[in-house]
């Protein structure tokens, strides 16, 4: 029941300021704060999430000893690490990837001979993902 109504508040915490925001006059103004409202409503509810899912049970934390506890949430950080290290390497990639790839079709598009070089810098902000895919594995083959 907790991870439906989890679910429904983060549905909710991205349709209702824009539905708020197509009600009324559009306007560069009010797209802003709608924007702003989405962006904290909806992370706000995701640090939630995440304390209330790797935070442990107080209940199971007595019954169980505090050493079971520990556990539960080096392994739900363990997990939560994995996944912001995939996730921002990939930001990152992206961000580099943008332009880094504009930049060699700009280059490419005056002088042709340059792909080769031009290619090998695009391939190295690839790999910035790679080495967070990499850094991913290794987290999850120590929990």
């Amino acid at each position: 029941m907790a991870k439906v109504l989890l679910f429904t508040a983060l549905i909710l915490s991205i349709v209702v300021p824009f539905r708020m925001y197509f009600k009324g006059e559009r306007s560069k103004r009010r797209y802003k704060i709608s924007l702003a409202v989405n962006a904290l409503a909806f992370f706000g509810l995701m640090l939630g999430a995440g304390l209330v899912m790797f935070g442990g049970n107080a209940f199971a934390a007595e019954n169980a000893g505090a050493a079971a506890a520990a556990a539960g949430t080096a392994t739900g950080l363990g997990y939560l690490a994995a996944g912001l290290s995939i996730g921002l390497s990939c930001v990152g990639g992206g961000i580099a990837v943008a332009s880094a790839a504009s930049a060699a079709l700009g280059a490419i598009s005056e002088d042709s001979s340059i792909l080769g070089k031009s290619l090998i810098f695009v391939g190295l902000a690839e790999g910035v993902c790679l080495y967070g895919l990499i850094i991913a594995f290794m987290i999850l083959g120590k929990l």
